[in-house]
């Protein structure tokens, strides 16, 4: 089982200079190039600091001048926020530029808060459907000339340029239901799925979802799965604790976010009540202890030890999380010195 980073820049507090958050994002993709990590995952969100990535070829690009062996990916691009054409040409651009490194995730977004501002109107189906349509399309962009006649776009004969460095760029659909797995496999693509906080359950459920549909195509090689999770690694008792406390604040802002109904002042939401975070039982330290990857060392392995025996090709360690740039720099530099050497 391969290891990666996804990280974003984050900020709860306006007089943190987004020049520093991008300087913190691109040392700890360089602490995961070193260590020898397999990708450093960026995702696409729009009108937020909780995730600050308009657009995440910008960043990869930028990392890619700065790196030279770790892969760049984008986990995920928004599917209803691009046009074919579009995303087709600046995925092949970032490929150039990262000297084939290159993968490019899809998703078909997760926010009302976003698609109310891009694509007013828009629903996770709408979003899904528009998903379906583009990959296919991207797909025959970049193998070009192609003509799209489809329900969400139209547009003659057009090759995607640049073409990707790669001769197969990786694709990962991220999915959750059992259609998204099947049309993620059926199409050839690799898949990305996290389970939030929900715990190891959904963790096995989500593979079974993965196995059938792989199962239902056999005439497809099987693709590879990643699962992406909180991970931090801790030196003390007090430690974990502290972590499973900032993460349960984090997820219930998460949580918020993702309701859409509390004001948001320059990008930025407020800290919850107390009564409020109280209402998120299954955000509670005690949950998010129990269902994300936090504890000491030995811990941490037989968790990841755990998921490697499921089948998982890739875990992807999800570090955003509302804690300070020195706090995911220690548990980084934790889980590399004390966890990675048990998958050597």
């Amino acid at each position: 089982m391969k290891f990666s980073l996804f990280v974003h820049m984050e900020r709860s507090d306006t007089s943190k200079p987004h020049r520093e958050l991008f300087e913190e994002l691109e040392e700890l993709a360089c602490i995961a190039e070193n260590a020898g990590f397999e990708t450093a995952w960026i995702g696409e969100h729009h009108g937020m600091d909780f995730t600050i990535a308009p657009n995440p070829f910008i960043q990869l690009a930028h990392l890619a001048a700065r790196t030279s062996r770790i892969r760049l990916g984008t986990g995920n691009v928004v599917a209803p926020f691009w046009h074919p054409i579009k995303l087709a040409g600046e995925a092949a651009m970032t490929d150039v530029a990262s000297n084939g490194r290159l993968d490019l995730g899809i998703a078909r977004g997760a926010y009302m808060f976003e698609y109310e501002r891009l694509v007013p109107g828009m629903d996770a189906m709408g979003a899904g459907l528009r998903m379906r349509e583009l990959v296919p399309a991207v797909k025959k962009l970049w193998a070009g000339d192609y003509a799209h006649q489809g329900e969400y776009w139209s547009f003659p004969s057009t090759t995607s340029s640049p073409k990707p460095m790669q001769a197969e760029l990786p694709v990962w659909i991220a999915a959750r239901d059992p259609n998204s797995h099947d049309f993620a496999v059926a199409n050839g693509c690799n898949v990305q799925v996290t389970p939030l906080a929900s715990g190891d359950a959904e963790v096995a459920s989500l593979m079974e979802r993965f196995k059938t549909a792989v199962a239902n195509h056999p005439e497809v090689p099987r693709p590879k799965i990643m699962l992406l999770q909180h991970t931090f690694v801790a030196d003390s008792p007090d430690e974990v604790e502290r972590l499973s406390n900032d993460l349960s604040h984090f997820y219930c802002l998460f949580g918020a976010w993702f309701l859409n109904k509390r004001a948001i002042h320059q990008a930025i939401m407020a800290p919850l009540s107390a009564e409020e975070r109280a209402a998120m039982p299954h955000y509670s330290p005690q949950a998010v202890r129990k269902n994300l990857v936090i504890g000491e060392p030995a811990e941490v392995i037989a968790r990841l030890k755990g998921y490697e025996a499921l089948g998982y090709d890739q875990f992807s360690i999800w570090i955003d999380s509302g804690i300070s740039h020195s706090r995911k720099k220690k548990s980084l530099e934790l889980f590399i010195r004390h966890v990675m050497p048990a998958f050597a």
